[in-house]
């Protein structure tokens, strides 16, 4: 890691050093909160989570290589936790600091400075980690390009995707997800955006955030840190982010599938759930496009992708492969086929836009529907309204069987009877009831959306139905 020394760490984070002098001005290899990923010439940062105190595996770190812990505990604690003839600071360098989760912020914005590379920073109420993974696959065609991995988006995992920066990587994507104000506006700080990209402003963490508008004020935090002459690309089709007349010193670029946008979406023709094809406009420029996945929000996110690509000077048949290469993360939009099911996996989240889009894909399927659906959390006081509209629209979707599970999730099979089905409509209140008798209503040959709160491990909803299918 470029300039990034023990020394340099421990003056980053004010924080007080033991060890060798020597190793005190060896450029480290890498930063990790996971003892397990620790390698030769690592820092280890002892971050004590709710479960897991990252303090009981210092010394198995520094026994896989690692030069160098931080900790919130002094030399002296640790000498009477492991004894002082386990811990040799005279081969290894130690550095006590204040906050653990503090330091590696900090650890994390001097490195982005040290770096030097473009950021595109993305947030949004939904599709985040799909639009992130759809500007990674375009921008790969022409760029050595970093993306964030999995979903560390939040004030740990920024930093964690930020310390994989190399000097050969000409442009990293990195996901911000929060859940609070202020959290958008540290994660910024840290970041430093070039490129900001936020995909809609939903339904989501209103326990803290109150209304669509304190979730556009939390999202919109994003600007504050953001580089001078940086670009803005809003989503042009969110009532919220259309208002926006400019941000951080810049006119927006919008992009959506109304004509409005500065990029927009024409000639759209359904391939069902092999995707949709589409001209992509903009300026006098059209590009023939295929996003291998179903549904009106993957081409918003993909026209996103596409304007950051041309503008970033890539040619039109580099943006439509790197398009067309794209999968989604696990549990994001996935579409699973057995031998007797199609499964639609986006059991990572949920919200009420999400899961409305969900809807919207299953409903265009052929043949029988079925939802299996749990509940949503962080949606504040409006949840069992929230819940029980999405029954409803279940219902007028004209799915054909509604299974749904948790506590909320009693609303949903309210606005389902409320909107007229009464049939095929199950109801179970914990997770291995329900698990226990999907295989009974199931047929072969349905297609199955499958969504909810990832607090509900509908992961294991998937499994089961993997497992009908053989």
């Amino acid at each position: 890691m470029k300039n990034i020394t023990p020394s340099c760490i421990a003056k980053i984070c004010d924080g007080r050093y033991f060890g060798s002098e020597d190793i005190s001005e060896i450029e480290v290899t890498s930063i990790s909160t996971d003892s397990r990923n620790i390698s030769k010439g690592g820092v280890f940062v002892a971050i004590r989570g709710e479960r897991v105190d990252g303090n009981k595996f210092v010394i198995q770190t520094y026994k896989n290589g690692a030069i160098c812990c931080i900790s919130e505990l002094s030399l002296q604690e640790f000498e009477q936790i492991y004894g002082k003839d386990n811990i040799n600071i005279c081969d290894v360098a130690f550095i006590q600091v204040s906050s653990c989760y503090q330091a590696l912020k900090d650890i994390a914005e001097y490195y982005r400075i040290v770096c030097g590379t473009k950021i595109i920073g993305i947030t949004g109420s939904v599709g985040k980690t799909t639009t992130k993974e759809m500007i990674a696959d375009v921008l790969s065609e022409k760029f050595n390009t970093l993306k964030t991995q999995g979903n560390f988006n939040n004030e740990v995992g920024v930093p964690l995707t930020l310390f994989r920066l190399r000097e050969e990587h000409e442009i990293a994507v990195v996901e911000m997800g929060i859940n609070e104000f202020g959290e958008m506006t540290r994660l910024s700080k840290i970041v430093k955006p070039d490129i900001c990209v936020i995909t809609n402003i939903g339904q989501c963490h209103l326990e803290n955030l109150g209304d669509r508008d304190g979730v556009l004020k939390a999202k919109t935090e994003i600007f504050t840190y953001m580089a001078k002459g940086g670009r803005v690309y809003l989503n042009g089709d969110d009532d919220k982010l259309v208002q926006i007349k400019e941000a951080g010193g810049v006119k927006p670029i919008f992009f959506g599938i109304g004509i409005n946008n500065d990029i927009y979406a024409e000639n759209i023709t359904s391939k069902g759930l092999a995707g949709t094809v589409f001209d992509a406009v903009y300026d006098n420029l059209r590009i023939k496009i295929h996003v291998p996945l179903p549904g009106k929000h993957m081409i918003i996110n993909a026209l996103a992708a596409i304007a950051i690509g041309i503008d970033m000077g890539m040619e039109p048949e580099k943006i439509a492969s790197g398009i067309a290469k794209f999968k989604p993360v696990g549990g994001h939009s996935s579409i699973i086929e057995t031998d007797k099911l199609t499964i639609m996996d986006d059991c990572y989240n949920a919200n009420p836009v999400s899961m409305k889009a969900g809807i919207d894909i299953l409903s265009d399927v052929q043949g029988r529907k079925a939802a299996i659906i749990g509940d949503m959390f962080e949606l504040g006081t409006d949840e069992k309204k929230m819940h029980y509209e999405i029954g409803q629209y279940a219902a007028e979707k004209r799915i054909d069987c509604i299974i749904c599970i948790g506590e909320l999730a009693k609303e949903y099979i309210k606005g389902a009877k409320d909107a007229g089905k009464q049939e095929m409509v199950y109801y179970y209140n914990d997770l291995d009831t329900a698990l226990l008798e999907i295989g009974n209503i199931i047929k072969d040959g349905d297609a199955v959306l499958v969504k909810a709160s990832h607090a509900m491990k509908f992961e294991k909803v998937v499994e089961v139905l993997k497992g009908i299918g053989y």
